[in-house]
């Protein structure tokens, strides 16, 4: 768990990015267990809701699975998940604007891939 929350963002996203960027590095894997939410309450000194608000979001997901009594586990196809859904965040917050600029700066599909490569366009 990550020392320290960030006070300007809501908790229970912070725990659950938390949680996903630990699948998306390895550090949690296919079938690990997570910390509970009491667990991650006592951490951080919140109320145990907030966690689960986060948790619950990543279950509703199928990032994460419950077994009844044990705790919360990290589901088989989760990374597969995480890497879909941030591909689609990545397409929508950075793709879409850069489409409509090139289209605003008339830059053509060749000059586009040449820029994103690293080169600049002849025609500067």
């Amino acid at each position: 768990m990550k020392n320290k929350l960030d006070d300007s963002r809501p908790i229970y996203l912070q725990i659950k990015e938390q949680l996903e960027n630990d699948i998306m590095n390895g550090s949690l894997q296919a079938d690990e267990r997570i910390p509970s939410t009491n667990e991650f309450a006592q951490f951080y000194k919140i109320n145990p809701a907030t966690a689960a608000k986060g948790i619950n979001e990543l279950v509703a997901e199928n990032i994460l699975y419950k077994k009844r009594g044990v705790g919360m586990f990290v589901a088989e196809e989760a990374k597969t998940i995480l890497i879909k859904k941030r591909k689609q965040t990545f397409y929508e917050d950075y793709m879409k604007p850069l489409k409509r600029e090139a289209e605003n700066l008339g830059l053509g599909l060749n000059e586009l891939v040449e820029m994103i490569k690293g080169g600049e366009s002849d025609e500067n």
